[in-house]
């Protein structure tokens, strides 16, 4: 509760108080209007001057000043816009990143050209209006490379790339700057784990630091999770996550190329397979078909297109690299786009049963 100037009048002239109070500028909107009995008590920010009361006396046959307590608003999220509207030119202002990524402590922002000579002052408005967060990176290039990895640069706060990151329930230790990790596919995480079974079998193709595996494992009793992936930093937090997380027992981490690994130790092991390398799963479709069992399984199958249709698209790409191994799709399950990635680029997500 806080204490301020108010205007009390009759319950039945209260929208006409309010409404003259905010032409005055007099309304606090930092508090509650508040109502007692038959009349209403407006907060105002100073107490009326002469030139106000004329005003008040001319449209309101009731009212008084007095003071009295209130309870506060909740407030209203700081924008970015709102905080640097006084900072940066008017046209520069609708190009402020509009999505930012929150990975733990640390937020990632795409900082387009023609803001390049503000990003700092843009990092520390991040940490104003995000105070949960104590890292602003910028990305500074594409994903790419073997690992998929891609460069930041620190625009504000705590020098650092590594953090703990939390979705549905589990834990993940990353770091930025040597494993892949999206918050965007905390839906698709949940999605797919969720339709894992009890005494099944997966195995996660790239697994990075364990999202799909470590949430599999964590809503299912009895599952048995085999972890793939290249990166050997990406294993190394995997390793971390599976013990943090408790899934020791459920989740098998194995560092090497899923096309060396399924061929060397899963073929025909998997109820189900999950391929979240959309850049070129295409071309490990024949793995995951090695990797299934004999009489079938689900895939889950994730690729990038910028193709005018692009569910069809995928779905079509994928029956035909099916087919070239020798085996069938039963059914496609579901074909949903999962982001936008670029102008007219689209994350696909289809999910197939193999036969």
């Amino acid at each position: 509760m806080s204490e301020s100037p108010c205007l009390k009048v009759p319950k039945a002239l209260g929208q006409k108080a309010i409404t003259l109070v905010k032409r005055l500028n007099l309304l606090n909107r930092e508090l509650k209007v508040k109502r007692v009995e038959d009349h209403l008590y407006i907060p105002l920010t100073s107490e009326p001057l002469p030139a106000h009361i004329e005003e008040l006396e001319k449209s309101l046959p009731e009212f008084e000043v007095s003071a009295s307590s209130f309870p506060e608003r909740a407030k209203r999220p700081l924008k970015l816009a709102d905080l640097l509207e006084d900072r940066l030119p008017p046209h520069l202002l609708t190009s402020l990143p509009r999505a930012i990524d929150f990975v733990g402590e640390i937020a990632v922002a795409e900082i387009p050209p023609e803001l390049e000579n503000h990003k700092r002052l843009i990092g520390e408005a991040i940490l104003t209006t995000h105070k949960r967060v104590h890292t602003v990176l910028a990305k500074s290039g594409a994903v790419g490379g073997k690992y998929r990895l891609r460069e930041f640069e620190v625009i504000a706060g705590v020098d650092k790339t590594e953090t703990v990151h939390r979705e549905h329930g589990c834990a993940y230790h990353v770091d930025l700057s040597k494993v892949y990790f999206s918050p965007r596919l905390s839906h698709e995480h949940d999605r797919v784990a969720s339709k894992v079974r009890e005494n099944e079998t997966v195995v996660d193709m790239f697994a990075g630091v364990g999202p799909f595996s470590i949430l599999t494992a964590k809503k299912r009793r009895n599952v048995r999770v085999y972890a793939i992936d290249v990166n050997p930093d990406a294993v190394h937090y995997l390793k971390t996550n599976i013990n943090v997380n408790r899934v020791e027992k459920k989740v098998v981490p194995i560092l090497g190329d899923a096309r060396q690994v399924v061929e060397e130790k899963l073929t025909g092991v998997a109820d189900r397979v999950i391929m979240n390398l959309p850049e070129n799963a295409l071309e490990y479709v024949n793995v995951a078909c090695e990797a299934i069992k004999a009489e079938g399984g689900i895939m889950h199958y994730y690729e990038f297109t910028n193709a005018p249709e692009p569910l069809e698209t995928a779905k079509n790409q994928l029956i035909e690299a099916v087919k070239q191994t020798g085996r069938n799709i039963k059914e496609i399950l579901l074909a949903r786009t999962v982001r936008v990635t670029a102008p007219y680029t689209w994350q696909v997500a289809v999910d197939a049963e193999v036969q």
